[in-house]
């Protein structure tokens, strides 16, 4: 359950940052206006909120596996909202955060 509830907190906290990167991108980038960046600038707010609640309480262990969520996360979201299509190294390089973020968050550690 810790591991579940891990994964799904990793899921939002991606949502939260590459929702809100990508809202502030379109805000400035794209000219959306002040309501896109702001809504981005609350986005990425909540982020740090949501990095909190993972149930390990070491910072640096959960921002360098959120590292590897982060890599997977934004070459998912390119692909969903703005048509991207990754190519063999850009998976190969995500696959391999990912066997690191497992490695970092889940691997066996000895109770303390």
């Amino acid at each position: 359950m810790t591991v579940l509830r891990s994964l799904v907190l990793f899921a939002a906290a991606a949502l939260a940052e590459i929702g809100g990167a990508w809202l502030v991108w379109q805000g400035v980038r794209e000219h959306r206006g002040w309501i896109w960046i702001g809504a981005g600038v609350i986005a990425l707010g909540l982020y740090g909120f949501v990095a909190t609640l993972q149930p390990d309480a070491n910072f640096g262990r959960i921002l360098a596996a959120y590292g590897g969520v982060f890599v997977a996360g934004s070459l998912a979201w390119g692909m969903l909202v703005d048509g991207f299509r990754p190519d063999r190294w850009d998976v190969a390089g995500a696959l391999l955060c990912l066997t690191g973020v497992a490695v970092i968050m889940y691997g066996p550690r000895p109770e303390v």
